[in-house]
């Protein structure tokens, strides 16, 4: 059996990121039960350069290369911290660059980070509305992290890792037998 294709589009505008240690959080979760070969879209390495690009045919070709990654996926995390209330415009602002059916019956693993619980609800009022547009399968249950979930960047709520375990074991029927 071939590595399952894993790519994650972190939507953090900074490093150290909650949200990328949750992808990672992930990434290693699937990794349990799955060999996997990954590919991590951080928008805080790539924002600036992505920033300046209004249309398609301005992307340099490591960014075209990052969203071939996430086309080609057997599998995307997409996570954001919340910003306003919602996903941050860069990590839109890449989502943008994808076709309308690019990620047609994808599975989409949502997660999100915020500072309480009163913005949970991005999962399904932001993120699900966003990736159904493209066609994806979003994954029926996503994760969402608050800083309290974290001690210096690392996860240290048992609540937390319930919920990423439960979320890798709801996600592993969706994927492919052989990549």
């Amino acid at each position: 059996m071939s590595a399952l294709k894993v790519a994650v589009l972190c939507g953090s505008l900074q490093r150290p990121s909650r949200t990328l240690v949750l992808c990672e959080a992930l990434m290693a979760q699937i990794g349990l039960h799955r060999t996997i070969e990954t590919h991590v879209v951080e928008i805080a390495q790539i924002g600036r350069t992505l920033g300046t690009c209004l249309q398609y045919g301005e992307l340099p070709a490591g960014i075209l290369a990052d969203l071939a990654a996430i086309i080609n996926a057997d599998l995307v995390i997409a996570a954001s911290p919340v910003y306003s209330a919602s996903y941050t415009g860069m990590f839109k602002h890449f989502v943008d660059f994808m076709g309308m059916d690019v990620l047609a019956g994808k599975p989409v693993l949502l997660a999100a980070t915020g500072g309480s619980p009163l913005h949970a609800l991005i999962i399904d009022q932001q993120l699900r509305p966003l990736f159904a547009m493209k066609q994806a399968l979003t994954l029926p249950v996503g994760v969402y992290a608050i800083e309290a979930d974290f001690t210096d960047y690392r996860i240290t709520s048992p609540a937390l890792e319930k919920r990423i375990s439960l979320a890798v074991d709801l996600t592993l029927p969706h994927l492919p037998q052989t990549a």
